[in-house]
């Protein structure tokens, strides 16, 4: 198959869900909101249920991702998601998200319960441990309307099968003056999804989140650092990835502006071969900066991805617009820069 072909828009969407229908059956695709850079734009909630009602004020957050602008059919994925404080210990919270990946879609809604127990004496020095379960309603479906209808398959049924089902998410938080950390099991529960061939695709979708970083700064200073490391692994097949990130904050008279950079890295490889067939491998690499601002109670970021490897599917990168809004009345300030909490 050459390049022309692989550019052809019907030849690509039978590219994309033979790729997906692979993933799928070796147990690996996605149940779930995909895990993202979105978590660097101050929305941590979107991994972490523990960190439903964790801020000081309450958070409406929006995202919307797109891969690929100039392939047809290409993932995408939009979010919005509120949390916030219920009297001192409770924080409650609610996701929506809508994904497609060619002739393959999610939509979903999850609801969270979280409990944050403050382990100082006072409201000025952070140190808060937090719990958070996510209970999640997925819908899963296959757009079969434009398959080819030649050579016949008895598995494609040229409708759109759909199957729902429900997990749970649960996750810990922990927050010590500058220092914080997460951990999170997602899809904890068993499930077989009917889409696909019960005797292919594993029951264990589930997926670990570990992740820590500081704030380095004066706490009066204009100018803060934060480096931060978050790794991930899935249950079943084994798979990891680590991400390394640093941000940069500059106060401002009217606000803040931010921006940082993450560089995300699998931990096992694909083999391949080229021209000369020689078997090769390469490790999934992407590289993305983040800009946001933070003016009064509203929040914009912009993240851009691109991914390092050699063979590709396309050069365009992954383009990612996030808006925020913090409401209801701010607890008492921490005395520290925090600014998941602050």
């Amino acid at each position: 198959m050459n390049l022309a072909e692989i550019k052809n828009p019907l030849m690509l969407k039978k590219l994309l869900l033979v790729f997906f229908l692979s993933v799928a059956a070796r147990g690996v695709a996605q149940e779930g909101i995909p895990v993202y850079s979105d978590y660097l734009s101050d929305n941590l909630y979107l991994l972490h249920p523990s960190m439903a009602g964790a801020a000081r004020a309450n958070q409406i957050r929006l995202t919307a991702r797109q891969q690929w602008f100039d392939v047809d059919d290409a993932p995408n994925l939009q979010t919005l998601s509120v949390n916030g404080r219920v009297g001192d210990k409770v924080g409650l919270g609610a996701i929506v998200f809508a994904d497609q990946n060619g002739y393959f879609s999610q939509l979903g809604a999850y609801a969270t319960f979280a409990y944050h127990i403050l382990l100082s004496r006072n409201y000025i020095d952070l140190n808060q441990l937090s719990f958070g379960v996510n209970v999640g309603v997925l819908q899963n479906t296959i757009d079969e309307t434009n398959f080819p209808s030649q050579p016949f398959d008895p598995v494609i049924t040229g409708g759109n099968p759909t199957d729902n089902f429900f997990n749970v998410d649960l996750g810990i938080s922990y927050f010590f003056l500058d220092f914080y950390a997460h951990a999170t099991v997602k899809n904890v529960l068993p499930r077989q999804r009917e889409l696909f061939s019960q005797e292919l695709e594993s029951k264990n979708q589930r997926r670990y989140l570990l992740s820590a970083g500081y704030i380095f700064g004066r706490l009066n200073g204009d100018w803060k650092y934060e480096p931060s490391m978050m790794f991930q692994a899935t249950d079943e097949t084994r798979e990891a990835t680590v991400d390394a990130n640093f941000k940069v904050y500059r106060k401002f008279d009217w606000g803040q502006l931010w921006g940082g950079l993450s560089y995300r890295r699998s931990l096992d490889g694909a083999e391949f071969t080229q021209n000369d067939e020689q078997v090769r491998s390469q490790k999934l690499q992407y590289l993305t900066p983040i800009l946001g601002v933070n003016w009064g109670d509203w929040l914009v970021a912009y993240t851009y991805s691109y991914q390092m490897n050699s063979v590709v599917l396309t050069n365009g990168g992954f383009h990612q617009i996030t808006l925020g809004y913090d409401f209801g009345e701010r607890r008492e300030e921490y005395e520290c820069f925090c600014p998941a909490i602050n």
